[in-house]
């Protein structure tokens, strides 16, 4: 566990979310944390934390639902971080587009707003659609955008029914069309479970920003 988690996470027991920001940006501006760091060592750990106060007692649906607002609220301040480190820490160079979602039904599109800005930081032009796309949305959204990658996040084991579905269809499309993009699947419902991604049809699971770093030209 990163030596700051423990700070942050108490003034997220306390629902602070002034102080969330406040140490979120005054650690990126001293360089005490990057980006990357921030995310998949505080925020990400973070939500997956079910206890609350010195009880330590399970946390109801409306603190978690709280929470996650907050951890998103410093993941969008955070944003002109993103641009710098694209630049000054990465030196990226564009990668093509790249759309994020979550499939229909899936409500946790957190993790997708961590990985769309892991894409931008990677050079992508990173297109977040967010939670509960319906598949028809998505397909338009891929002959709209026509990206290079199609990155689909899925928390829920419950939902992997509806992103099989989704991945059937893009694969139909893309034959149909000829249309030149990859499905990316990842998220916490892969992790017990990875050759779901292949039994689905998609092209790769990814699971960490270092696999994202890696589809960059040049990479």
């Amino acid at each position: 566990m990163h030596a700051l988690y423990d700070e942050f996470v108490t003034y997220l027991e306390r629902e602070d979310r002034l102080q969330c920001v406040e140490f979120a940006l005054s650690r990126l501006s001293g360089n005490e944390l990057d980006v990357v760091t921030l995310y998949d060592k505080i925020l990400a750990p973070s939500m997956k934390e079910r206890l609350s106060g010195e009880k330590r007692t399970e946390i109801s649906v409306w603190e978690e639902h709280v929470r996650s607002s907050i951890v998103r609220t410093v993941i969008e301040c955070c944003y002109p971080f993103v641009v710098k480190e694209r630049s000054q820490r990465y030196n990226s160079s564009p990668a093509g587009r790249v759309i994020v979602f979550c499939p229909q039904e899936e409500y946790h599109e957190i993790g997708a707003r961590m990985v769309a800005d892991f894409f931008s930081l990677c050079g992508f032009d990173a297109l977040f659609v967010g939670a509960n796309t319906p598949q028809a949305e998505i397909i338009e959204a891929i002959g709209h955008v026509r990206p290079r990658y199609v990155a689909i996040s899925v928390t829920n084991y419950y939902n992997l029914v509806a992103a099989r579905r989704t991945v059937q269809q893009m694969l139909r499309v893309r034959e149909a069309s000829e249309a030149d993009f990859k499905i990316i699947v990842g998220g916490q419902a892969f992790e017990r479970n990875p050759n779901m991604a292949t039994e689905m049809g998609a092209d790769l699971l990814l699971n960490t920003f270092d696999d994202i770093r890696r589809l960059s030209p040049g990479k």
